[in-house]
């Protein structure tokens, strides 16, 4: 009776530790697999990007090495290196929009909107999210230009999706952007630039200053 018991818990112990290894092995695969994404499993992490100048082409923006859209992060701060070109060249922004947005371009809606966010010159919405642009300097940048990106322990909850969050110098909290992963080809591309709503005046433009 006694051997009979030792024999059922040593099978049962022999399955546990069986099924621990294997599950260890699938996580580890799977932690392997997100790193090849640009997904850092640990779930919170900052991470900042530095371009030393700005593209003003679409094709000098895929020779940039983030341009690849294998790194979610990178893809991210590439959303604020395309609308600097709104100021300059509104139609080379939305191109490179485009090429960030993968197999959903820019609809009508979304460029009306864009156009909307920036009304009455407030381009320095997007200045504002390089680091060393504040209100008191005008939201001028310090050079080369560096986007810090953001994620927390939500960011990646959903299966091939992302939020993840870009600071600006003009506001107290840093805001999100979405991208969606495609699963065939392993990169990630811009959903919804969520990250340009009102931030603090410039000192030049505030009467109050």
């Amino acid at each position: 009776m006694f051997k009979s018991i030792l024999s059922n818990l040593t099978r049962v112990a022999g399955s546990a530790i069986t099924n621990k290894i294997a599950s260890d092995k699938i996580s580890e695969t799977l932690n392997k697999a997100l790193g090849k994404a640009g997904v850092d499993t640990a779930g919170t992490v900052d991470r900042s990007f530095t371009f030393q100048s700005i593209p003003k082409t679409l094709e000098e923006f895929k020779l940039l090495p983030e341009a690849a859209l294998n790194d979610v992060y990178a893809v991210a701060a590439l959303s604020v290196v395309a609308l600097t070109r709104y100021e300059v060249d509104k139609e080379v922004c939305f191109s490179i929009l485009d090429f960030l947005k993968g197999p959903d371009p820019l609809s009508p809606t979304e460029k009306s909107q864009l156009n909307d966010r920036f009304m009455d010159g407030k381009t320095y919405k997007v200045r504002a999210l390089f680091e060393g642009a504040t209100p008191q300097n005008n939201y001028t940048p310090s050079r080369p230009f560096t986007v810090k990106v953001s994620s927390n322990p939500y960011s990646f909850e959903n299966e091939n999706w992302a939020t993840l969050y870009v600071h600006s110098g003009g506001a107290d909290n840093p805001r999100p952007v979405r991208l969606r992963m495609k699963p065939s080809t392993g990169q990630w591309f811009l959903v919804e630039i969520q990250y340009l709503g009102d931030i603090r005046t410039p000192s030049a433009e505030d009467k109050w200053a």
